[in-house]
């Protein structure tokens, strides 16, 4: 999808979003000022938080649309993680809030027998905006998965909790209007704990995408098999990427060719790779490349002892790059090392030492690589 489609489709969405919670606003805080309700007031409140992290999705759509420049040459793609944070800290706010006034209603009932009254067409309009809730909640969790939008996703599930909420305050209604029964201030602590628990997810999620994530091992997979398709390539290793907001990645990648391959054939390798990175899958691509001799008789050989060794070491998860200099009896190769591994450049020595070993008068080095996209 378009970029400047995608954009405006967030927006659009934001504001049904805002004026949908505006409406809920009004409805709910009437019917919580003449009822005396806490629990229906809260809700309206917490409706009002939803319009603003509507509004912040907006702002930071904005500003994440931006086009790169000197000061931020990567783009501002990565505001929409931010917007994300905003909006899981909204959420954590109003599920303290929820349980803040859930104790304070426990605390005067006991005080003073307070009891909040209901007419029937409260209780009408409290139903009707639970079902609106869960109408907004759906409608964003679906435009959040069709945009790719966290922050989209973020608010459909703030509303869907919201909508539980609000069920939970419906309940507390009908309890105390046909059984005189106190109970809201018990749900709203309980509902409070869960959209609590729903922040710290949505936190997590959008606080690992600015760490940054590893991509799914079937977009990679996929990415790999595509470039050595390439005319020339034997193989693909080193894959980077890093994500700088929807649809916008940069990265880089080696590949193996032949050792008698010419620069010019090489230039050829490298421009179809990032043509085919940046049309396909929208990634700045800069292009290494490992010479490699495997058949060559003597370097098959070596190459064959070394493979022998690796099933000692289960943190040892690919070799490349392989290369062997006969005139200066020099063994040269990659290696990827798991994460899992308490002590990569031990497991390294080790290795070194026995390809020494297995290779008398060959000096060996071994470029440690990390799990960036093998495992």
């Amino acid at each position: 999808m378009n970029e400047r489609i995608r954009e405006k489709e967030i927006i659009k969405t934001s504001f049904v979003g805002i004026i949908g919670n505006f409406f809920l606003v009004l409805f709910k805080a009437f019917v919580g000022v003449l009822a005396g309700s806490v629990s229906i007031i809260l809700d309206a409140i917490n409706n009002f938080t939803d319009a603003l992290s509507s509004i912040i999705t907006i702002i930071g759509t904005k500003l994440a649309a931006k086009k790169p420049n000197k000061k931020h040459p990567y783009g501002y793609g990565r505001i929409e993680y931010i917007t994300s944070t905003m909006i899981a800290m909204l959420i954590l706010f109003a599920g303290a809030m929820a349980i803040y006034e859930s104790i304070k209603s426990i605390i005067d009932y006991f005080k003073f027998g307070t009891m909040p009254t209901f007419e029937i067409y409260s209780i009408v309009i409290i139903a009707a905006a639970v079902v609106g809730k869960v109408l907004i909640g759906l409608f964003f969790k679906k435009r959040g998965a069709k945009l790719d939008s966290d922050a989209l996703k973020a608010s459909g599930m703030d509303a869907l909790f919201d909508s539980i909420l609000s069920t939970s305050t419906l309940i507390g209604i009908l309890l105390a209007k046909f059984a005189n029964f106190y109970v809201e201030g018990y749900l709203g602590i309980i509902i409070g704990l869960f959209i609590i628990k729903t922040g710290f997810e949505v936190l997590k999620d959008s606080l690992s995408s600015m760490i940054g994530d590893r991509f799914d091992r079937e977009y990679i997979t996929e990415i790999k098999k595509e470039i050595c398709a390439i005319d020339g390539v034997h193989g693909c290793y080193d894959l980077i990427l890093n994500s700088y907001g929807h649809n916008t990645n940069i990265g880089s990648v080696h590949v193996g060719v032949k050792d008698d391959v010419t620069a010019a054939e090489i230039q050829t390798i490298e421009r179809e790779i990032s043509l085919l990175m940046y049309t396909k899958y929208n990634t700045l691509m800069t292009v290494g490349v490992y010479a490699e001799n495997l058949e060559d008789p003597l370097t098959k050989e070596i190459y064959s002892k070394v493979v022998d060794i690796l099933p000692k070491y289960p943190h040892a998860l690919q070799i490349h790059g392989f290369y062997v200099y006969k005139e200066q009896k020099i063994i040269i190769f990659d290696l990827v090392i798991s994460f899992d591994d308490s002590d990569p450049h031990e497991t390294i020595a080790q290795i070194k030492d026995e390809v020494k070993n297995n290779n008398p008068g060959y000096d060996v080095i071994i470029n440690y690589d990390q799990d960036f996209s093998v495992s």
